[in-house]
């Protein structure tokens, strides 16, 4: 039985990125706050990055003293970050890998490499009452040891998924050797299609088992988010990017309703 009302975190980031293309104060992140909570988004989703390449310290607080939906505020291990998170008291923090030359977080946490660093962070987020999320690779040692580690919340990184979904429905070639080829490739891409897919199954399965609360997210859009919205042990998905990217064209309150009406179960 499938569990009703999966949520819906938007994540307003590159509402910013935006902004930060001129270096001017215009679009505002914050304005798309009542956009979100009127047209079924049930959380907003922001990234404070170390370069600060989009969302500012200032953004946060506003947001944080704005929004009328919880907000989960995605971050660094860094420990001059986490202290920053701790003063500003997000809903939620979910802690997140981080590199500057990448464009977009590529992978989950390092769990193991990355242990002690990580269960520093949680203690000293849980001591100033903030729940914390794990962003993870589906695999069931990420899962296991975010359990050891005591957070609340998993999030399943659903990029290898989101990558071998778009290679797989891609436009495709018409000549005769091109199609003998593409036999082949097909049946690969299908086998990588239904591989990336069954592991975001197990870990969210096994994560359920544990106790956690499990999310999910990185590369979801509207072509590929229904068979992720079919896993019943996750509870809530984090999208950006797609929505944004759609709003440009239908304004957000249509990009999110969109969205959140491929959310229901």
């Amino acid at each position: 039985m499938h569990e009703e009302n999966l949520k819906l975190g938007v994540n307003i980031d590159h509402i910013a990125v935006l902004r930060e293309a001129r270096k001017i104060n215009d679009p505002d992140p914050l304005m798309a706050l009542g956009v979100c909570a009127q047209n079924g988004a049930d959380q907003i989703t922001i990234h404070l990055r170390e370069d600060r390449r989009h969302i500012h310290d200032e953004d946060v607080r506003r947001i944080l003293e704005s929004s009328s939906l919880p907000v989960n505020l995605e971050c660094s291990i860094n420990p001059e970050i986490i202290d920053i998170v701790c003063t500003l008291r997000p809903h939620r923090a979910t802690l997140v890998p981080e590199k500057r030359e990448e464009v977009t977080t590529e992978g989950g946490l390092d769990v193991r490499g990355q242990y002690e660093a990580i269960l520093n962070a949680i203690n000293k987020l849980s001591e100033n009452e903030i729940e914390v999320s794990l962003f993870i690779d589906p695999t069931n040692e990420a899962v296991e040891l975010s359990c050891k580690l005591g957070a609340q919340w998993v999030e399943l990184h659903t990029g290898t998924y989101a990558n071998v979904y778009a290679m797989r429905h891609s436009a495709l070639p018409h000549s005769h050797h091109a199609i003998e080829t593409l036999r082949l490739s097909r049946k690969e891409l299908d086998s990588r299609l239904n591989g990336s897919y069954e592991v975001i199954v197990d870990a969210a399965n096994k994560a359920r088992m544990l106790g956690l609360k499990v999310a999910a997210g990185h590369g979801l859009n509207y072509q590929n988010v229904k068979s992720i919205v079919d896993i019943d042990t996750i509870e809530e998905l984090n999208i950006g990017q797609s929505i944004i990217a759609r709003s440009v064209f239908t304004g957000l309150a249509t990009a999110v309703s969109d969205m959140k009406a491929l959310c229901q179960r």
